[in-house]
């Protein structure tokens, strides 16, 4: 069981908390809690919530950490939540100078959730609400079975990903009754004209303008398509209009409340890890570090930092452009004058000493997400100090290799993996596709194609939801496929697009 610090730990909470508050960090109240190796793997298996519902899935996950710690692959060092107040968990077998670290990274992280824009809308109370899905699901399995819930639990968590992540942000759809007011004000039938008013109740009387009114409608109705526009919460699309039963409709949108709260988390990888890992590396540099601290806290830092040949770590990433962005600022490396410099020399030795560096991270931290981040503020320069580059399979050599060191062709690789986190975009276009009741989604092709097993698994999976025929639009080497399954059978089909 998850235990309460210990004076040496409080001291040091308040110590590092002291700190954080002193150069500007704004978060909600934190509390920690010691845990031993096996509860951190249990907890974080969980998602950082051990009163979640049960399911098969948490225990793989927990089996794997497990084994990853065992065998020295790999170290759970903090686990943060986005709650109000915040949960941290700290390892009991962790030094002073790593519970130091952890505590000044976690004082990021709930800066940054609390602060930046993606999480404004995120519930601030998921771990009660956790629990009360745990509740949920387990009345559910008393009552129906535990094998019928945890096989639809099975297929759920196979769509949790076809959400609308910019949903909270944004209104796609128009309020409905100011929707259907004004269709009503624009579709006044006025009848044949009258060039005098004295005549116009014996040339359009009631009964005919009636009837052309309900012409109208009808007319409506036929063109009216189902959704009206493409819809990209799928699983919303579902709920309201699957034919579920009770305890279906009650899993799902359990699957699907998660599966919002969790999605800030992915738009954000990039710049919350980086600000955190600023934030530890500011604290414990220049305030929390004794000097006979220097060289294990040296350790541990560069073994988070560490990149592999050919990954991306969002760690190195977000704190080396953190610091750019900081260095650039104070030295007034922005704006009209420095774009349009071309002596090299000059830009080089360009320092105009604005110090403005701290308040533009500020800034940058709570109206950023991954994308713009990314998109903004990597420059050229940045690309080649860090050695970017994008790779990969040369057949003809049959090898891993550095394809380009471009610029344009970097940012666009990194960008094209932080897009709806570099997984494709399926929208419901028809709920009565060729007036059949089938469902068709589409495609939004970038580029990169849908790998057909995953294609087949999810359109079977939605087919098992919808109980009616399931289609997708795509396009492979170019041309237009609709992929379809019924149940029984999966087919193929050429379409024009």
């Amino acid at each position: 069981m998850p235990k309460s610090l210990t004076p040496q730990l409080s001291r040091l909470k308040e110590e590092i908390e002291g700190y954080a508050r002193a150069f500007g960090l704004d978060f909600f109240e934190t509390i920690f809690e010691v845990v031993s190796y096996d509860e951190l793997n249990m907890v974080a298996s969980y998602g950082g919530f051990p009163t979640r519902y049960p399911h098969w899935r948490w225990g793989m996950e927990y089996e794997q950490l497990s084994k990853g710690y065992e065998y020295g692959l790999s170290k759970i060092y903090e686990l943060v939540i986005n709650n109000d107040p915040c949960y941290a968990y700290l390892l009991e077998s962790n030094s002073d100078v790593d519970q130091k670290l952890v505590m000044a990274h976690v004082y990021g992280h709930c800066d940054f959730f609390k602060n930046n824009f993606s999480f404004r809308h995120t519930n601030r109370r998921m771990i009660d609400d956790m629990a009360n899905h745990a509740t949920r699901v387990r009345r559910w399995i008393d009552k129906i079975g535990v094998e019928k819930v945890e096989d639809f639990i099975d297929r759920t968590l196979s769509l949790e990903n076809l959400i609308d992540q910019h949903a909270p942000h944004i209104r796609r759809n128009p309020d409905p009754k100011r929707a259907e007011d004004e269709m009503k004000s624009n579709e006044r039938v006025e009848g044949f004209k009258v060039d005098r008013e004295y005549m116009r109740g014996f040339i359009n009387p009631s009964e005919f303008l009636d009837s052309q009114r309900k012409k109208v409608e009808d007319e409506k109705q036929k063109a009216k398509k189902f959704p009206e526009r493409p819809q990209r919460d799928v699983l919303l699309f579902l709920l309201e209009n699957a034919p579920l039963e009770p305890w279906e409709s009650d899993v799902l949108a359990i699957i699907r409340d998660e599966a919002y709260y969790f999605a800030p988390q992915g738009q954000t990888k990039i710049m919350n890890e980086g600000w955190a890992s600023y934030w530890h590396s500011t604290i414990m540099t220049r305030r929390a570090l004794k000097d006979d601290e220097v060289i294990d806290y040296a350790d541990r830092h560069s073994g988070t930092m560490g990149t592999r040949p050919g990954a991306l770590n969002p760690y190195k990433l977000g704190i080396e452009l953190w610091r750019d962005i900081e260095e650039r600022w104070n030295k007034g490396r922005f704006g009209k004058e420095w774009d349009e410099c071309d002596d090299l020399r000059a830009r080089r030795s360009w320092d105009k000493r604005l110090g403005m560096g701290r308040e533009k991270i500020f800034e940058v931290r709570k109206h950023y997400n991954d994308i713009t981040f990314i998109d903004t503020f990597l420059t050229p320069e940045f690309a080649i100090e860090q050695k970017l580059f994008v790779y990969g399979f040369n057949e003809k050599r049959n090898s891993w290799e550095i394809l380009d060191r471009e610029f344009r062709k970097v940012k666009n690789k990194l960008l094209q993996g932080l897009t709806n986190f570099g997984q494709p975009i399926i929208e419901v276009v028809d709920g009565n596709h060729e007036n059949r009741g089938e469902l068709l989604l589409a495609h939004k092709h970038d580029g990169q194609d849908l790998k057909p097993d995953y294609a087949r698994e999810t359109l079977r999976n939605l087919q098992s939801l919808w109980r009616r025929p399931t289609c997708i639009i795509t396009k492979y080497d170019n041309k237009g496929v609709l992929l379809r399954f019924d149940g029984q059978n999966h087919t193929e089909k050429k379409i024009d697009l």
